[in-house]
C-alpha cells in the first residue's frame, strides 16, 4: 500500500547521493544534496510512521528537519565568508585550508 511512496524516498536518496559522487566541483550543489538526502530520509521517516501507526517518525522528522535548517544556514554563511575572502568557492581551492 505505501510501497510507491517507498519507493520515491528511496530514489530522491539515491539522487542526492548520485549528486554528491558525481559533482565533485561546486559545493552549493553539493549542499542541496545533503539537503535532499535529509529530506528523503524525512518522507522515510514519515511513511513508516504513518504505516506503523506510530507517532516516533514524525517526531524524529521534525528533529531532522531543524538539524537540517541549521547545518544550511552555517553551510551557506560559512561558503559567502569564503567567497568574500577568496573570491571562488571551486572545491579545488578549498583545499588551501588544510592546515
Amino acid at each position: 500500500m505505501y510501497y510507491e511512496y517507498l519507493t520515491i524516498g528511496v530514489i530522491l536518496f539515491i539522487l542526492g547521493v548520485l549528486g554528491i559522487v558525481l559533482n565533485r566541483s561546486n559545493i552549493i550543489i553539493m549542499l542541496m544534496c545533503i539537503e535532499l538526502m535529509l529530506l528523503a530520509i524525512s518522507f522515510l521517516f514519515l511513511i513508516n510512521s504513518i504505516a506503523i501507526d506510530n507517532i516516533t517518525g514524525q517526531i524524529f522528522t521534525i528533529m531532522i528537519l531543524t538539524i537540517a535548517a541549521a547545518e544550511s544556514a552555517i553551510g551557506l554563511a560559512i561558503l559567502v565568508a569564503y567567497y568574500r575572502i577568496r573570491g571562488t568557492i571551486a572545491i579545488k581551492t578549498l583545499n588551501l585550508l588544510r592546515g
